[in-house]
């Protein structure tokens, strides 16, 4: 799909990064700007995708083989992008998904060790090599970020908690693959470095800005154009 009037944003990185909060937050400025926005996360985002999802993040779902974890990764894809996310940008709306493929290579190429090439291989037979315009990959301490989506998990009684149970060697190998995506997409991804949640969605605004002007504009056209919320004026 290459022909696209959408633009397609995803954010990436360790669990318990923060992602999924400044995703939310930077929906919420850009729906004020009156654009339109739509949020959506992997796996799940389709009816299908939430039911592999309940499979792939069950901690009871211990005996998983990685073959088969990385199976069902694409075929919630498949269907998120054939269902969700093509019509979405055909439509003209700006899309914004809490992890995609490059979270399978980092998870699954690196973490379980089954190597880039066959997740590259993947994506562009199922997912008709749609890529991102633009990855925020958000850096944060890599035991910290665990033990918050550790903690986050238990205070919420959930049972998505298989990739959290992981030890800690597995996700050095996950940072490890973010970083080398990172390095070889220096086009796409941009590296958000850690911070205070408000500093944060600062610098996500600001990067979202630089990179697509056009949604910048269209807030001041419309007169509705607003500082983050805790943008500390000057």
């Amino acid at each position: 799909m290459r022909a696209k009037r959408g633009i397609f944003i995803t954010f990436e990185g360790l669990d318990g990064c923060g992602k999924t909060t400044q995703l939310a937050r930077l929906k919420q400025t850009l729906v004020t700007r009156q654009l339109e926005v739509l949020a959506t996360r992997e796996p799940g985002g389709s009816a299908i995708g939430e039911r592999i999802r309940s499979i792939l993040l069950d901690s009871r779902t211990a005996d998983l083989s990685p073959t088969a974890e990385l199976a069902l990764m694409f075929a919630d894809r498949a269907q998120h992008v054939k269902e969700i996310i093509e019509p979405a940008l055909r439509a003209g709306k700006i899309v914004l998904c809490d992890r995609y493929t490059d979270s399978t290579e980092a998870y699954q190429g690196h973490g379980r060790e089954l190597g880039s090439q066959v997740v590259l291989s993947l994506h562009r037979d199922l997912c008709r090599d749609l890529w991102p315009d633009l990855t925020l990959l958000l850096d944060s301490g890599l035991d910290a970020s665990v033990l918050r989506a550790r903690s986050r998990n238990r205070n919420a009684n959930s049972f998505e908690g298989r990739f959290e149970e992981e030890n800690a060697a597995f996700f050095r190998r996950v940072r490890k693959g973010f970083e080398s995506i990172a390095r070889r997409e220096t086009s796409r991804v941009t590296k958000i470095p850690g911070g205070s949640m408000p500093e944060v969605e600062l610098k996500v605004l600001r990067v979202i800005e630089q990179r697509f002007p056009q949604l910048a504009t269209r807030a001041l056209i419309t007169g509705t154009r607003v500082q983050p919320r805790y943008e500390k004026r000057q």
